[in-house]
């Protein structure tokens, strides 16, 4: 882990993917790709879960909230793209710089709370899937979900455009799977258009609407976007320029929401054409609606292409949940791990519950515990809703990009919904729950109350600090790397082509001046760092976030100081992984000696944090000179 020194915001957007040269249609393909990712978490087996039970129990009566939920999510991820395109933070990081370090942490709790409740969606989608698709025992579907950590780390590391047709593709076999399932089911249109009207019949259709929108206006993919979009270059020097990255990506989240939109209210109609219009008003389980299918349609064609469509979107929205962990976790806590030990944390936190539930309760509790995995969802929402909204309104950061007024009326309307709603469902099952302990209700008393109200206790905090805040500058924010220090003097030579790796901390001056002993003025020295934010893993040298461009500042800055002192130095930027970018840096460079930081780490912190060293020096064939911090510095 490498902690960073304090450094101010920057407002302006930074480059990345070129789109400043384009126009038409070649323009918005530059802009597409970014909600895509984004998309596929609207289309997880949790949406499936609360479809399927909305559907069967209300027959088309809910389609309305999917049509809402998709006109929140919407406007919310427009707010969170802009935020990443103006200010060049994603929501945690900006959250980190606005808020103490105590609220910090328990904002972090709770996006950790929601990314493991869609995970364990995730976990019990793709098992039931199997179980569908290979008759596995669900037990055993869970356990083999833990592999899938290692798929999506081996899609990361083959770069964006491979990645971002893996999800294209799994996108399309859901959308063209439910589009033959329609066809098939041959829903009314008269009554499915009676839908669109809103109602609630019922406290079981509350507990169901509040679940699909979880399920579609998820808070985790607001951590998530305002990250991606900061993979495109624009014309950051204009605001015509900006304002043309604003629509652009406002254009690439309503074509990829809507193809999530479509999936969704297919399900529920699915759903409502078949088993609400057979009187099976029960169905609520995956495995159910998957038996029945066949019959009530008449085709073995449609449950094959329901299992099918079900592992290919538990597959695609694991993608969704991996990446906003780890930007979650660096935003709010400064902190980088290793990314397949982030993977595998988050998929452990989703298998336990999924375990206790299918070992204690059966099978068959899953889909009730799906529905409840989008419900605590939904819960969430406010704690990311509410600070996104405040950040992209605040005129004094945003500018003129910030909102306008009739936008933020919307988003605080949609902010009101969702809180409100969700403050009657806790009201609701807190009070049932008090009446189902009788003489032991004194157990809620001490353990869920006092929860629930430090919950709403945040909750007031976050909507009210703006306004009772002084007007200041912008608050110093923090990325989970160093920053360039002074250096001292250097001397003598024997190389002639040496590269340097740097990661802006104390070692990084040990390491040029063991460099310069060794080269001295008459070689030539090469400064390598390697970005490894959850963006540059996927998109590598598209990427061109608010780390990416800090980083090359201070770069500069090590190469003017070392000009200044008569050396010839130049720089190099990699993106992703480390153990493959430095070795081909460095061999591009035609190097003849490699000198790395190392900062003596343990067994165990090379397994949390990665063993970038051990790893480079293995893969490259010149001599590698590793220096370290004395112990008396650390």
């Amino acid at each position: 882990m490498n902690e960073s020194t304090n450094r101010k915001s920057l407002s302006e957007v930074h480059a990345s993917v070129d789109a400043t040269n384009r126009k038409g249609i070649k323009k918005l393909f530059a802009f597409l790709g970014p909600a895509y990712l984004v998309s596929v978490g609207y289309m997880d087996p949790g949406n499936w879960a609360t479809d399927i039970a909305g559907g069967s129990q209300f027959g088309y009566t809910l389609i309305w909230v999917l049509l809402m939920s998709n006109l929140m999510a919407l406007l919310l991820q427009s707010l969170s793209a802009r935020l990443g395109v103006v200010r060049q933070l994603d929501l945690a990081q900006a959250s980190r710089s606005e808020y103490r370090p105590a609220i910090n942490y328990s904002l972090w709790f709770m996006a950790e709370i929601a990314i493991a409740a869609c995970d364990l969606a995730e976990v019990l989608g793709m098992a039931i899937g199997l179980q569908l698709l290979f008759d596995l025992p669900l037990i055993w579907g869970v356990s083999l979900t833990v592999l899938d950590t290692l798929i999506i780390l081996v899609l990361q590391s083959y770069g964006m455009r491979k990645m971002e047709a893996f999800i294209i593709a799994l996108v399309a076999i859901i959308g063209g799977a439910f589009f033959v399932e329609m066809i098939l089911a041959k829903p009314d249109m008269s009554e499915l258009v009676t839908g669109f009207i809103p109602s609630l019949p019922n406290d079981t259709a509350l507990y169901i609407a509040i679940g699909i929108i979880g399920a579609t206006v998820m808070p985790h993919n607001l951590y998530l976007h305002s990250s991606l979009v900061q993979t495109r270059r624009i014309d950051s020097s204009t605001h015509k320029g900006i304002w043309s990255a604003i629509k652009y990506n406002f254009i690439d989240s309503a074509i990829a929401l809507n193809a999530a939109f479509f999936v969704n209210a297919a399900i529920l109609v699915l759903a409502a054409s078949t088993f609400f219009k057979a009187g099976m008003f029960e169905v609520a389980e995956i495995q159910d609606a998957h038996k029945l299918l066949a019959p009530l349609l008449g085709t073995d064609l449609a449950p094959l292409l329901f299992g099918v469509a079900l592992v290919a979107a538990g597959q695609s929205s694991t993608i969704t949940g991996t990446l906003a962990g780890q930007i979650v976790m660096e935003g709010y806590l400064n902190l980088r791990i290793a990314p397949w030990l982030r993977r595998l944390i988050t998929r452990v936190i989703a298998i336990i519950p999924a375990y206790l539930v299918i070992i204690i309760y059966g099978e068959s509790e899953t889909g009730a515990l799906l529905v409840l995995s989008q419900v605590v969802l939904s819960l969430q929402l406010g704690f990311a809703i509410i600070p996104l909204i405040h950040f992209t309104s605040d005129k004094g950061k945003m500018g003129v990009f910030a909102n306008k007024l009739w936008v933020q009326i919307a988003a605080w309307t949609i902010a009101l919904i969702i809180v409100g709603l969700n403050v009657q469902l806790v009201i609701q099952e807190v009070t049932g729950w008090l009446i189902a302990a009788g003489d032991h209700a004194w157990i809620i008393w001490i353990t869920v109350i006092p929860l629930c109200i430090a919950a709403a206790l945040l909750l007031v905090y976050i909507t009210l600090k703006p306004l009772i805040d002084k007007p200041s500058a912008d608050k110093i924010s923090r990325i989970p790397h160093g920053t360039a220090v002074t250096l001292s003097d250097l001397n003598n030579p024997i190389y002639k082509q040496i590269a340097i790796t740097i990661d802006f901390t104390n070692v990084d001056s040990i390491a040029i001046q063991s460099a310069f002993a060794q080269g001295g003025k008459n070689a030539k020295y090469l400064l390598i760092h390697v970005v490894e934010t959850a963006g540059a893993m996927v998109y590598g040298s598209s990427i061109a976030d608010k780390e990416s461009s800090i980083d090359k500042e201070a770069l500069n800055k090590y190469v003017k100081q070392l000009t200044e002192m008569g050396y010839q130095a130049e720089m190099k930027i990699g993106y992703g992984n480390p153990k493959r970018k430095i070795p081909a840096m460095v061999k591009e460079f035609k190097s003849d000696l490699l000198v790395m930081g190392a900062h003596g780490h343990n067994f165990i912190k090379d397994l949390i944090f990665g063993t970038t060293v051990d790893t480079v020096r293995h893969r490259v064939k010149i001599p590698v000179l590793i220096v370290r911090e004395p112990i008396d510095a650390q």
